[in-house]
């Protein structure tokens, strides 16, 4: 968007956000960032066009740390953000999840699948605060005709992922080019779908510009569907590792199965995604194993 020539205002606290991340665009000319928690009030000067609500923790490890923060995130911070968008007259768009389908009991999962969802689990602080902010945006829309659109974002994966995230990919690809046996977790056959971020970022920005979607949500993600067993294997091979496989409980409420229906994104945003897995794995373990060498580095130069 920058590149284009548009005004970007970012606001993170940097709660599992890097400024290595946007290292690149800081100090060019239509970029400003802030470091603020959208949990808290806040105001942007001047016009603002679009709204991305991309607030919120999105692995277990992170978001299980701080739970209630998690949800207010989800819930107060998605208020703050729907007032800003009726103040300014601005497009908003809810970076909701696959998650609040649970653990399904359907697959693939539709937007009219309701869902099986623990409300008092380990993960319910992500996923109910999701299904909640969802309710938020639908009602603004309902009450006070905001223009909101709810992307529900599957499995995404790539470059600038935190090699701490805790999940698949990271944890995969980070245990297999350090040569240590990559966790699995319950028996393996759990399937996950994995969007590559380019693919992600398209779906998001055509379902901002789209005036055919309205305010229902739309799956976004690769229906593209492995176990993670072949994931597993799958980056075993494309990193060289010698490393082996070793297993551990399922967390409780682990999803089984997820799985993206996408015909209502292709029928309204005329999106698919194009980067199959092991496409998409090429500069992932590539950027990985940059991010393992400069930790390296690192650590020596401070020893």
């Amino acid at each position: 968007m920058v590149k284009s020539g548009e005004c970007v205002v970012c606001i993170d606290n940097l709660e599992t956000g890097r400024m290595e991340n946007i290292a690149h665009l800081i100090g060019r000319p239509g970029f400003s960032f802030f470091l603020h928690d959208i949990v808290q009030p806040f105001d942007v000067k001047g016009p603002v066009a679009q709204i991305y609500n991309l607030a919120c923790a999105a692995s277990p490890p992170k978001y299980q740390l701080h739970p209630v923060h998690t949800f207010k995130t989800s819930v107060i911070g998605a208020i703050n953000l729907l007032e800003l968008a009726g103040r300014k007259g601005a497009r908003i768009l809810q970076s909701s999840t696959s998650e609040v389908y649970g653990d399904p009991d359907i697959s693939p999962q539709r937007e009219d699948y309701r869902g099986l969802v623990n409300t008092v689990g380990p993960r319910s602080c992500y996923d109910e605060g999701k299904r909640a902010s969802e309710t938020l945006f639908h009602d603004f829309h309902l009450r006070r005709n905001t223009d909101v659109r709810i992307a529900r974002i599957f499995n995404t994966y790539g470059p600038r992922m935190d090699p701490e995230d805790g999940r698949v990919i990271s944890n995969f690809s980070v245990q297999a080019l350090s040569g240590l046996p990559l966790t699995v977790y319950g028996d393996g056959k759990q399937t996950r779908s994995l969007c590559y971020i380019d693919d992600m970022l398209d779906g998001l920005i055509a379902l901002m510009n789209t005036d055919t979607a309205g305010p229902d949500p739309v799956n976004l993600g690769n229906p593209g569907e492995y176990t993670v067993l072949e994931i597993a294997d799958m980056i075993l091979e494309m990193s060289g590792s010698p490393a082996s496989i070793t297993y551990r409980d399922l967390p409780r409420d682990d999803p089984h199965q997820r799985c993206p229906d996408i015909g209502r994104a292709i029928r309204l945003l005329g999106w698919a995604p194009k980067v199959s897995l092991r496409e998409g794995l090429v500069p992932t373990l590539a950027y990985f194993r940059e991010e393992i060498l400069r930790s390296a580095r690192t650590k020596e130069r401070s020893a």
